[in-house]
């Protein structure tokens, strides 16, 4: 058997072990820590079934805040958001780790070109996927699990359930200054398991993701007995009612972020940096973002004003960047790579805003 069909065949048999043992899961009552899948061990071939008896905080003991990543809507860029928060964090000096709870749509593998990957088994559960040498951050993802890339989780709310609860107890994270946790979209079973098996180990709190379409619709809303008016937005309108669910769940908001707010042009963009190509070096950083073209070719301020009427921080308008999507296409660092663009700053900021209030919260 090839090397590709004996990775195959052992993916197939963990999801088949799924099946098999997830109704067990069900029968096991107060039982936090099984492990569902089989995974390959470093040390042998052969497929293991392990429960693992583990502390109070168990793997999550070492991780110092928890940020999650949620919005009301899909295709907003919340895997995006959350990607980049990751690397700009590292940059920052930041040991990162990403938790992909959205298992239906597993991106983040691909943006951090580590798809082909494999997890396997230690003795204190799964071993994430490191991205790079230094381990500076590290993915736990059901993209890792799936047979083929194409295959879809068919599976109803126990089943992912179960997994989400799995991959917050049973993942090996070791020391982290960070655990983003990238969200499907929605405030379903997915979120609501999600949140509650956080909810020991005290979340820092929920960056929400929107983007800034606005209707020329009012609608009104009150807000502590006042009459006010309100835009109403294509996505705001998700977001807000995300905002609803955090505060019924009791989970801190860190601030709203609008993404996909303006087009950066690459023609005028690269037409700006070749007539500045001969300034000196911190000149070339000052102008080419200075003339570097952002268009909105959607609405604009619907994140902003949304925050402004719930009270809780903005964060930021993070635009449309070519070279962010081709640097999520190929699996690159735009942190590192692309520092001149327009969407840098953007990022190097939510970044700055998430690093503040851990900082609070330690002190």
């Amino acid at each position: 058997m090839s090397v590709t069909g004996g990775r195959l065949e052992r993916k197939r048999k963990r999801l088949g072990w799924l099946e098999a043992t997830w109704r067990r899961w069900r029968r096991v009552s107060g039982t936090r820590h099984l492990c569902l899948f089989p995974l390959r061990c470093d040390a042998s071939p052969c497929l293991t079934l392990v429960l693992l008896c583990l502390p109070e905080r168990g793997n999550l003991a070492g991780v110092q805040h928890i940020v999650l990543v949620l919005s009301g809507k899909g295709g907003v860029g919340k895997s995006t958001i959350s990607t980049e928060l990751a690397l700009a964090l590292r940059q920052a000096g930041k040991k990162v780790g990403i938790l992909d709870v959205d298992l239906c749509g597993p991106s983040i593998p691909h943006m951090l070109n580590v798809r082909d990957q494999d997890v396997h088994q230690c003795d204190s559960g799964w071993v994430p996927v490191f991205v790079d040498q230094d381990k500076s951050i590290s993915l736990m993802s059901i993209g890792f699990l799936l047979e083929k890339p194409d295959d879809a989780v068919i599976w109803r709310g126990p089943k992912k359930n179960a997994l989400i609860k799995q991959f917050v107890s049973d993942v090996a994270w070791g020391e982290l200054d960070f655990l983003i946790v990238d969200t499907p979209p929605g405030t379903s079973d997915e979120h609501i398991s999600t949140v509650e098996s956080l909810r020991p180990y005290k979340p820092l709190g929920a960056i929400l993701v929107t983007t800034p379409q606005v209707f020329c619709q009012s609608v009104f809303a009150s807000v502590q007995g006042c009459a006010v008016l309100l835009l109403q937005a294509v996505a705001v309108g998700d977001v807000r009612r995300e905002l609803t669910f955090c505060k019924k769940t009791g989970l801190p908001v860190l601030g709203i972020v609008e993404n996909m707010s303006g087009f950066v042009c690459p023609h005028c963009s690269c037409s700006s940096l070749n007539m500045m190509s001969r300034l000196a070096s911190v000149a070339t950083v000052m102008f080419s973002l200075l003339f570097q073209e952002c268009t909105n070719i959607f609405s604009k301020g619907g994140g902003q004003e949304l925050a402004k009427h719930a009270g809780v921080p903005f964060l930021g308008c993070v635009p449309l960047d070519p070279q962010l999507s081709q640097s999520l296409e190929e699996g690159g660092d735009f942190i590192q790579e692309f520092p001149k663009s327009l969407a840098f700053p953007a990022l190097a900021s939510i970044a700055q805003h998430v690093l503040a209030g851990a900082s609070v919260c330690s002190s």
